[in-house]
């Protein structure tokens, strides 16, 4: 900003300058040379006066050469006078007998011997010297008697009009010199506030509640604006203080009355036989569905206090590593996990989303698949121009594919929405599985679709910014697909799924 307003003042003060410099150097050359032609023309009538008076007397032989002579060294050129006749009387330098003899075709001197009134003024360069030529008629009444000629260099004059040009130059830079350190003090000074004011907003948009923007310096403009963003963003703090506190202390006040619960419908089991003990196994569904989602309200409220700055994090061991926790699970249920694609070196998340992230689509995944079908985890990367890809990808690809029934295409617009579920959604789902999935991409830097699978399930892709080439090696080429199946034990404790995607 602070260059914009300066380049603002640069462009009207050389504007400026302009409008007034040009102007004003061509009327001072201008009235330098109507100067020199005045002058010109008042020594070719004095020296023609001079000449006629001496024609009269007859006394042209001796008075003309010395008049010519010391008219020549007063204007620092040449004079010749002729007579009505083109014959040479006086000249204040030699002449050779050919320039004589030319001297009546000169256009000037031919003018003047044909009698016109006004005087005749001719410019001409000789020898890379430009000349200015003045002849006058030499009259007595309405005798004609000859004419004059001076030829005077204009060197002197055009120094002086270029001397002129150069000071207004010169003068037009230390005014800009001047406008320049004026307006960037000024610049700076307008602009400070305005860019302290720019990276409080960035603060504010990382979540990031610093201290407020300085209002005590900069135009009142600025100063209002800084006060109004200051009490805007602490009515946003406060808001979203008091709903996390809300989401927070409510999850955590509701955990152990839900324990209570619990452990009374343990107690009841034994006691209950028939028709009593559905209602007990529905009532123990329910409290473990409100379990579940407590749970998933206290994650997302931990989501939301905390503004982590993303890491890089290495896909390819942490898919490794939840399919070894999860294939147990799947195996139970009599379904295959898999892995494929391409290994493509570390991406950019928060640290531990990509675990939660994948902990929730491969929870759902188990729901919808039906027995003996596949769950399939992709790796790839993606690229705008795929020439590029091998050498910088655009984006790293996460994709959880399933058999299942899928979903329509309203339903996966509304999938990521807070505690929506399918109408003819599995039991035991909470609804917020999916919205912490797209909170956790959107906070890494990336996001989160849902598209058709070409079997038919469900196609649940996370997308990612890859981390700089500094903290990463280069991943091998694209195309090379690979299938890891873990043979490990059951893990001591197998994820619950924390929420359910309701199939179509």
């Amino acid at each position: 900003m602070t260059r914009r307003l300066l380049l603002g003042y640069l462009s009207l003060a050389v504007l400026t300058l302009l409008s007034l410099g040009i102007p004003l150097g061509y009327v001072y050359g201008r009235a330098e040379r109507e100067q020199v032609i005045s002058s010109a023309e008042d020594e070719a009538e004095s020296v023609s006066a001079f000449a006629s008076l001496s024609i009269m007397a007859g006394r042209e032989q001796r008075e003309l050469p010395n008049r010519a002579r010391h008219c020549a060294e007063r204007i620092r050129g040449r004079v010749v006078i002729v007579g009505d006749d083109g014959r040479l009387l006086a000249t204040s330098h030699p002449l050779s007998a050919t320039e004589s003899r030319n001297l009546v075709s000169r256009p000037e001197i031919a003018a003047a011997l044909r009698g016109r009134d006004a005087i005749d003024v001719r410019t001409s360069t000789i020898g890379g010297v430009r000349y200015l030529s003045v002849a006058a008629p030499v009259v007595h009444g309405d005798e004609l008697q000859g004419a004059v000629r001076l030829t005077m260099p204009t060197d002197a004059v055009e120094a002086r009009v270029h001397r002129i040009w150069l000071l207004l130059a010169v003068g037009g830079l230390a005014i800009l010199t001047a406008v320049a350190a004026v307006g960037l003090v000024f610049a700076r000074w307008a602009s400070r506030p305005i860019l302290e004011l720019e990276r409080f907003a960035h603060r504010l948009a990382d979540g990031r509640f610093t201290t407020p923007a300085p209002v005590t310096s900069g135009p009142p403009e600025v100063r209002s604006l800084a006060a109004t963003f200051n009490q805007t963003a602490a009515r946003l703090e406060h808001l979203l203080a008091s709903q996390r506190a809300f989401a927070a202390e409510a999850s955590h006040q509701l955990k152990t009355p839900l324990a209570a619960l619990r452990l009374r419908l343990d107690n009841l089991e034994a006691e209950l036989t028939g028709h009593a003990r559905d209602g007990l196994s529905a009532a123990m569904t329910e409290t473990d569905r409100l379990a579940r989602m407590v749970e998933g309200l206290l994650a997302m409220a931990r989501l939301e206090e905390s503004a982590v700055t993303p890491e890089p994090v290495d896909l390819d061991q942490v898919c490794a590593e939840r399919l070894r926790t999860w294939s147990p699970l799947f195996d139970r249920h009599r379904a295959r996990l898999a892995l494929l694609g391409d290994r493509v070196g570390q991406a950019l998340a928060v640290p531990g989303a990509i675990e939660q992230i994948l902990d929730n689509l491969l929870s759902n995944a188990l729901r919808a698949t039906p027995l003996g079908s596949t769950v399939t985890l992709v790796l790839r990367c993606s690229a705008a121009d795929r020439r590029q890809l091998p050498a910088r990808p655009a984006w790293i690809e996460l994709h959880v594919i399933d058999e299942g029934p899928g979903m329509t295409a309203d339903q996966r617009r509304r999938a990521f929405d807070r505690f929506w579920r399918a109408p003819d959604a599995p039991k035991g789902g909470t609804g917020l599985g999916l919205s912490l999935v797209q909170r956790l991409a959107h906070a890494s830097g990336g996001e989160a679709t849902l598209a058709r699978a070409p079997g038919g399930g469900l196609d649940a892709a996370i997308r990612l910014r890859p981390a700089p080439r500094a903290s990463q090696g280069r991943p091998s080429r694209i195309g090379l697909p690979r299938r890891v199946r873990s043979d490990r034990s059951t893990p001591e404790s197998t994820p619950s799924p924390p929420s359910v995607r309701s199939p179509a």
